[in-house]
C-alpha cells in the first residue's frame, strides 16, 4: 500500500467520519482528502515532480497534515522539520535533500523568506501557512489561497511502494543530521505491525501531543488514518491540565507518550478528570523504569500499557506484551510482529542469554539507508546472512533473558536521548565554541524525568561567563531540547593519551 492511500482509501470508505480534531476545528476524511488534492495540484503547478522532496517546517497543525499527504499525492516525498529548528540547520537540511518545496509559517519575516529562497536554490515553491498577511513574492503562495483556487480532483498516481515516502532527519555523531530514507513499503509494514499488537480499530480516538517531526508522533497520524480512527492533534504538551481535559472531553482511547510526559502526569492531581475512556498507553524514546511502569498502571488502571523500543533507522523494533509487565518490568520486549532481532559481539558472533551485545534487526521495516551518505549507510546497514539482504546494526547494547526478552543496557555512541529527541553532543559543542575563549564537552547525564539531560562542561579562558549567559546563548542557537540543562565550569578537560577529550572522565 502507498502511504497516501492511508488517507484516500479511508476517505472513500468513511468520507464523513471525523479524521482530525485540531484546536476547535474538526475535519472529515473527505475534507482532508480534497484539501490535500488541492495542495498537491498547486505543488505540481509550481514544479514539483515525481521523487522530489517537500519539506514541512510547521508546528502540529492541519496544514502540516495536509503537507504530508499532498507531498505524496504530488509524487514526492515529505521531509518533516521541527518547527523550532534554527535557520542555519533548516538551510542545511533543505540543501542536503535539495528540497523543491517547503510549507512554513506565514509569520516568517520577509527577510528570512528572501534568504531562504536565495540560499536554497532548489526551492521552486514556498507555501505560507496561516492568515494571509501580504501578497506572496516570487514562488510564495498562501495555503488559504490555494484551498480557494486550486482544483480538488484526484491526481494520477505514478508511484510504487519502493519509491521514497519520506526522509526523517536524525542527529549523527558528526553533529550534522542524516536523512533516513523510508520507502512506502517500509512505512506500510511498520505501521501495520505496530497496529497489530496495539489492536488498532476504527473506534479509536488517538491523542497526538508529540511533534510530527518526531517519527513517534508522525506514526500516530499515519496509523490513525490507515485504520480509519480519529486523531486529536495538539501543538504540544506544554499545558498538561488542558491535555487531561482534552482526553476527558474527546473520550480519547489511545495516548502515546514519552517518560517526560508521564513523569509530569504522575506528579499532578488527576482526580478532577474522567480518564476512563483510555484503552491503551504507549511509551518509547526512553525506557520506563520498573517504578514508573507500576506508577502508570496505578494511575490509569483501565488502560493497557505498551512499553516499546525503536530507532529511526527501523522505526519500531521491540515491544513488551502487556501481560509481561509484571513478570519482567525492566524489559523492552520482543521483536514486533513480522521481524527478527538478535545480539552480536564485536566479531559478528551471535550471543546467547545473559551476554551483552549489539542489537541487530532484520525485517521489512529496516529502512533504505541514509540520504546520499554511503559510508554512514554501509556502517549501519550491513549484509545479512541471506544473500542479497541487509540488516540494521542498531548501535545499542542489550542483553536477553532465557525466554528471549530484550533488556536495554546502553548506546555504543554518545548520542543523547532526552525528552524523546536525539541530541548530537557535537552540534551543541559547535554552538558553545562560538563563545570567545571556550573549550566545551557535552554529554548526557541520567535524569529521572527526561531519561538523559544535556550537560555542558566548559573551560573558559576568555571573559568570565555565567551559567545563565551560556544557556541564553544556547537557546538563541539551538532547538529547545538541545539546550543544556546543566553547565559546569572546569579548570581543564580530561584528555586521552592521543590528545582527545575523554568524556568518560566527566560526570
Amino acid at each position: 500500500m502507498l502511504v497516501q492511500e492511508f488517507l484516500t482509501l479511508t476517505a472513500a470508505r468513511l468520507p464523513q467520519k471525523t479524521a482530525l480534531i485540531c484546536g476547535d476545528r474538526r475535519y472529515t476524511y473527505a475534507e482532508l482528502d480534497a484539501m490535500t488534492d488541492r495542495l498537491a495540484h498547486s505543488l505540481q503547478e509550481q514544479g514539483v515532480r515525481r521523487g522530489d522532496r517537500i519539506a514541512v517546517h510547521l508546528h502540529n497543525s492541519v496544514e502540516a497534515v495536509a503537507g504530508i499527504f499532498a507531498a505524496l499525492k504530488a509524487g514526492g516525498a515529505f521531509v518533516m522539520v521541527n518547527a523550532s529548528t534554527k535557520p542555519d540547520k533548516l538551510r542545511f537540511i533543505l540543501n542536503n535533500c535539495r528540497a523543491t518545496a517547503i510549507l512554513l509559517d506565514g509569520k516568517t519575516r520577509r527577510e528570512e523568506l528572501q534568504d531562504l529562497q536565495r540560499q536554497v536554490p532548489s526551492l521552486k515553491s514556498m507555501v505560507l501557512c496561516g492568515p494571509v498577511r501580504a501578497p506572496g513574492e516570487g514562488c510564495q503562495r498562501w495555503f488559504q489561497e490555494i484551498q480557494a483556487q486550486a482544483p480538488a480532483g484526484p491526481l494520477p498516481c505514478l508511484a510504487i511502494d519502493l519509491d521514497l515516502a519520506c526522509l526523517v532527519y536524525t542527529s549523527g555523531s558528526t553533529g550534522e543530521p542524516k536523512g533516513v530514507m523510508c520507502d512506502h513499503s517500509n512505512v506500510d509494514f511498520a505501521s501495520g505491525s505496530i497496529m497489530t499488537y496495539l489492536g488498532s480499530r476504527e473506534q479509536d480516538i488517538v491523542l497526538g501531543v508529540l511533534p510530527l517531526s518526531f517519527d513517534y508522533g508522525l506514526y500516530q497520524l499515519l496509523m490513525t488514518f490507515k485504520c480509519g480512527a480519529t486523531l486529536v492533534l495538539e501543538r504540544s504538551f506544554a499545558y498538561p491540565a488542558l491535555i487531561l481535559q482534552r482526553i476527558q472531553d474527546e473520550k480519547v482511547t489511545g495516548f502515546p507518550g514519552v517518560p517526560t510526559i508521564f513523569a509530569m502526569l504522575l506528579g499532578m492531581d488527576r482526580s478532577h478528570f474522567d480518564l476512563s475512556s483510555l484503552r491503551y498507553i504507549t511509551n518509547t524514546a526512553a525506557a520506563l523504569s520498573p517504578a514508573q511502569v507500576l506508577a502508570i498502571q496505578e494511575a490509569f488502571p483501565g488502560a493497557t500499557l505498551f512499553s516499546m523500543y525503536g530507532l529511526t533507522e527501523t522505526k519500531r523494533t521491540l515491544y513488551l506484551p502487556p501481560d509481561q509487565l509484571a513478570v519482567r518490568p525492566g524489559s523492552v520486549g520482543i521483536p514486533i510482529p513480522g521481524t527478527e532481532a538478535w545480539l552480536e559481539d564485536e566479531d559478528g558472533r551471535r550471543l546467547g542469554p545473559g551476554a551483552t551485545g549489539e542489537l541487530v534487526v532484520r525485517g521489512r521495516h529496516v529502512m533504505r539507508g541514509y540520504w546520499e551518505a554511503p559510508e554512514a549507510t554501509a556502517a549501519r546497514y550491513r549484509p545479512g546472512a541471506l544473500p542479497g539482504e541487509r540488516v540494521c546494526h542498531s548501535g545499542d547494547l542489550f542483553r536477553t533473558d532465557p525466554e528471549g526478552y530484550f533488556y536495554f543496557i546502553s548506546r555504543k555512541d554518545d548520542i543523547i536521548k532526552t525528552r524523546g529527541e536525539k541530541v548530537a553532543p557535537k552540534e551543541v559543542e559547535n554552538v558553545l565554541h562560538l563563545l570567545p575563549g571556550v573549550m566545551a564537552a557535552v554529554k548526557g547525564v541520567p535524569d529521572p524525568i527526561a531519561g538523559e539531560a544535556v550537560k555542558a562542561f566548559l573551560v573558559v579562558t576568555g571573559a568570565p561567563l555565567t551559567e545563565a549567559q551560556v544557556i541564553a546563548h544556547c537557546r538563541a542557537n539551538l532547538e529547545d531540547f538541545m539546550v543544556p540543562k546543566y553547565v559546569e565550569f572546569l579548570q581543564e578537560l580530561p584528555m586521552t593519551s592521543s590528545g582527545k577529550i575523554s568524556k568518560t572522565g566527566l560526570v
